[in-house]
């Protein structure tokens, strides 16, 4: 009598309660549920057709459109892997990733079926190339093949176990890993989302959040779940998005702090008026208590912090407000929002140990490594036992994160240890001086790395982004930062640049900063 645990039990519900709902909107087209299904049901024919079979990988390079959101259920229905690729690598880490994952369809949009045609020969085993828009020398057409299709396939028999997808992580040190998440990991993961961050049918999400980022956070199933709407974003824009947020009524998106951080900065003629009260996930790096105040006090949203990895489903804890939060200052409410929280209903155990695996002390100051267990943990590395193992040592996935453990049993990172800067024997955490310095009115936005030092071994270099129209200088801010924190943990020096460097999902790429300075702006 049981029932696998599967983001596909949703779409059935959906199905059954929802067809006549507004599903997708994409541009001008505008789907049902009905409608939506029935041609993900055409796509899993024609995939069959194409020779698809349980097990197989299906790789997909796509912006947020309605034909990527079809994948995350015309792929899983019949058995078949997922495999959303960052559309922001370049060719050869397509090629990497395309062949270790063994993917024997690859689907292009439009935008980058050229970069695909320069590595096509380099890929034995993918036995069709698809275009989802636009058209490709020996690519079939995706409209095409859904045309002359009937919405009937076979449906294989489907273990909760059973890869759902494999989400390559960023690779900014090694080659990029394939993440392996169940059909029971997103599950367990959309399920504890709604729990602390309920919704219904009537609300509409917009999709700041690139689908292929550990498949949308698993949004991509859980709007389904409730009924919701999908407002599509195939480029992520301040002006379109202020303008879809108010035209398509929405209430509810993802985005990572530096998303924010744009949206908050963008001048007032893109911006427009604001709709307020959107409530908005933000995770993916620490937030500044600074951004999170910034954009409840002047946008009227309202910001819940979640955290984990892609190894994690994505989401492990949630910066879960309680009552007496309520009684703080907003600076207080938004210092307190900035922390990672505690574990989500459903995600399973988590503690921060030190180097003995030992728990730390609940006295917000050392510091440890969040380790993990439970329902939303990878069931591996993709074709990488060594790297799977070391992760997964002693029964727990290690993080690499550095965080502290508050009395409250709240965590806080505090960095990635690898970006610990260690100055003289002290240990200074990039993240507390990020965000303090985030305070000064003229910062856009900022980022902290250690520089070799002959004294002191290293010591904090700050790379800032000013404010659109303000100015500073390296010692007003140096100044600043020596007010507000212990002198050893201010900077010694600011690099100002037009940008920093960032991945497809807005994390801060630290390495490119410490290859060299020239390579990064102006200064």
């Amino acid at each position: 009598m049981e029932t696998p645990l599967t983001p596909l039990e949703f779409q059935r519900r959906t199905r059954k309660l929802y067809a006549t709902k507004e599903a997708v909107v994409d541009g001008t087209l505008r789907l049902t549920y009905a409608k939506f299904f029935s041609r993900c049901d055409r796509w899993s024919a024609a995939l069959q057709r194409l020779g698809i079979t349980k097990g197989d990988k299906v790789a997909y390079l796509s912006p947020n459109t309605h034909a990527q959101l079809e994948s995350f259920y015309a792929v899983p229905q019949i058995g078949a892997v997922l495999v959303p690729i960052n559309f922001r690598l370049n060719p050869a880490e397509f090629e990497y990733i395309i062949n270790h994952s063994e993917a024997k369809v690859v689907c292009v949009h439009k935008d980058y079926l050229d970069a695909v045609d320069t590595i096509r020969t380099n890929c034995p085993d993918v036995q069709h190339f698809v275009a989802l828009e636009g058209a490709g020398k020996d690519f079939l057409d995706y409209e095409a093949l859904l045309a002359v299709e009937e919405p009937i396939f076979e449906t294989p028999t489907i273990k909760e176990t059973d890869l759902l997808t494999i989400n390559y992580t960023s690779g900014t040190t090694s080659r990029p890993k394939g993440v392996m998440i169940t059909h029971r990991n997103a599950y367990i993961n959309i399920v504890g989302v709604l729990i602390h961050w309920p919704m219904t049918s009537a609300d509409r999400y917009l999709w700041t959040l690139p689908m292929f980022h550990a498949n949308g956070w698993t949004f991509t199933w859980l709007i389904t779940a409730i009924g919701g709407t999908h407002i599509c974003l195939r480029a992520l824009d301040p002006e379109t998005s202020f303008r879809l947020m108010r035209e398509e009524e929405v209430t509810h998106m993802c985005a990572a702090p530096t998303v924010l951080i744009m949206l908050a900065n963008a001048p007032a003629h893109k911006r427009g008026e604001v709709r307020r009260g959107i409530k908005v996930i933000t995770a993916g790096a620490p937030p500044a208590a600074a951004t999170i105040q910034r954009v409840e006090g002047e946008f009227g949203w309202n910001l819940l912090h979640a955290y984990g990895l892609t190894e994690t489903s994505p989401f492990m804890t949630v910066c879960e407000p309680q009552a007496e939060h309520k009684t703080r200052s907003s600076k207080e409410q938004a210092t307190i929002k900035a922390r990672q929280g505690v574990e989500i209903m459903t995600a399973g155990a988590l503690r921060v140990v030190d180097e003995s695996e030992h728990d730390v002390p609940r006295d917000g100051q050392t510091l440890g490594e969040i380790i993990m267990r439970g329902n939303v943990i990878m069931a591996g590395y993709y074709n990488d036992s060594e790297a799977t193992a070391t992760a997964m040592r002693g029964g727990w996935f290690h993080s690499g994160d550095a965080a502290v453990m508050h009395p409250d049993g709240y965590i806080e990172i505090r960095d990635r240890f690898k970006d610990v800067i260690i100055s003289g024997g002290e240990n200074i955490s990039s993240v507390e001086v990020e965000g303090v310095m985030m305070q000064h009115p003229s910062i856009c936005e900022i980022a902290v790395i250690g520089v070799p030092d002959e004294k002191w071994g290293e010591t904090p270099c700050a790379f800032v982004v000013l404010n659109q129209g303000t100015s500073a200088t390296d010692k007003e801010l140096i100044t600043y930062a020596r007010e507000k924190l212990a002198h050893f943990k201010a900077p010694r020096k600011i690099v100002f640049v037009d940008q920093l460097p960032k991945t497809a999902t807005g994390k801060i790429q630290k390495y490119v900063l410490r290859q060299g300075q020239s390579s990064i702006g102006k200064q």
